[in-house]
């Protein structure tokens, strides 16, 4: 069986050399210097679409071409599938039908729409993605169309699989990996590659979004669960339920081994990689980067972590700052009690230093009350700042609360 999956994805992998070159494999020295380690980054964010979805589009639909099925091909998706089964039909000059929520940003639509010219015809349909689903499957009953799964397939496991399968031809014949870093949503990639390199002695480590640790807790639960809540901030990877076919192959893995990164974090790591390496990363492209963090016994090693996409909305970036300064405790919130006689402003701002900025105050002053309340944002460039910053405030008599981590009350005034 192992042999024949080789020869699938080998195939496989022949035939995407019509659509792209191999993506490059690339020796990263910055992060390599960090965790004092052998870190090479496998850059699918510089396919043609800006991901590996591609892939397993590519596959699913040649395959489904042999088979002698014109079309058209249809999909559910929001995103990078929805480009790849796009850009796909286009080559093949043949149609795709793409549903997309009608809360799809027009951004990924007109990206959607670029790579499929013609041979793309997109619909809006349903506020939530399941709607958008639902949308897609029946008309594929209706019209006999055929259905391109994002990841639950057995051709777009074997089309992702072929991301390994370039690894292994592109590492330097003096290197030998000793662990490999795969981002997981809705386990296509994570499937594919460690189905193709089982027996290899590769060590794997698999990193999801922390509000969406599908894999982990059906790990966890030794079967198949359905999260009852996800955080959809890294989209690419926000799965409720991993896909059964995936499962299947992943079942077996420690639960310890599958990372759960914090999406502020994340931020963090998506910020770097542009200000340092000019990399372009979107939030489901920097997890198995961001995983690195987490591994503690990454010194002296070789390790590969793939870069899954790069497709980011330039329009996310201010959010992503703010949430990348958060996690790194540069940045806070408050609700301050600032008493409302003369001198009570001026006060509070001889507590600032020269490394805090003021970013955001709101006051509300009602004459009937000895106090009034203020929205204060702070951002300080010192690591200890807050910890001066607060004790300053409480010895001044100032009465505060820090709402920084307080998701629904930050998320509504912020």
């Amino acid at each position: 069986m192992q042999n024949e999956f080789h020869e699938q994805v080998a195939r496989a992998e022949k035939r995407l050399r019509s659509l792209f070159p191999p993506t490059p494999l690339q020796r990263n020295d910055f992060l390599s210097a960090r965790y004092g380690a052998e870190i090479y980054l496998k850059r699918e964010d510089l396919s043609p679409v800006r991901s590996y979805k591609i892939r397993g589009a590519f596959n699913a639909i040649v395959k489904a071409l042999d088979e002698g099925n014109a079309g058209p091909f249809v999909c559910a998706s929001a995103g990078n599938h929805a480009q790849g089964v796009a850009y796909a039909c286009a080559h093949f000059g043949v149609q795709a039908v793409i549903y997309m929520p009608v809360t799809t940003p027009r951004q990924k639509v007109h990206k959607t729409e670029s790579f499929g010219g013609k041979h793309a015809e997109i619909r809006l349909e349903g506020d939530y993605f399941d709607e958008t689903l639902r949308a897609a499957q029946s008309y594929c009953s209706e019209a006999g169309a055929v259905f391109i799964p994002p990841f639950d397939s057995a051709d777009v496991i074997e089309g992702q699989a072929t991301v390994a399968a370039e690894i292994m031809e592109q590492m330097p014949e003096d290197e030998q990996i000793d662990m490999m870093v795969l981002p997981v949503g809705g386990g296509g990639l994570a499937a594919g590659m460690t189905r193709y390199l089982a027996g290899s002695g590769i060590d794997f480590r698999f990193v999801e979004p922390e509000g969406g640790p599908s894999l982990h807790n059906s790990l966890e639960a030794g079967e198949l669960v359905t999260l009852p809540k996800v955080d959809s901030f890294v989209d690419g990877a926000a799965v409720a339920r991993i896909g059964a076919r995936n499962f299947e192959t992943l079942k077996n893995i420690p639960p310890e081994d599958v990372l759960l990164a914090p999406e502020d974090r994340i931020c963090a790591t998506m910020v770097e990689m542009l200000n340092i390496e000019g990399v372009v990363l979107e939030p489901a492209g920097a997890l198995a980067i961001d995983g690195l963090r987490d591994i503690a016994d990454i010194k002296g090693k070789t390790v590969v972590a793939v870069v899954s996409g790069g497709n980011f909305d330039f329009e996310r970036l201010p959010d992503v700052k703010e949430r990348a300064l958060r996690w790194a405790g540069l940045k806070k919130y408050f609700i301050l009690q600032m008493p409302q006689r003369p001198g009570a402003l001026k006060d509070f701002l001889n507590i600032l230093g020269p490394k805090d900025d003021i970013t955001r105050f709101e006051y509300l002053k009602k004459s009937a009350r000895n106090f009034g309340s203020v929205l204060i944002g702070i951002e300080t460039r010192e690591p200890d700042g807050f910890a001066r910053i607060e004790a300053e405030m409480a010895a001044h008599g100032f009465s505060f609360e820090d709402i920084t981590d307080n998701a629904a009350l930050a998320n509504f005034i912020i």
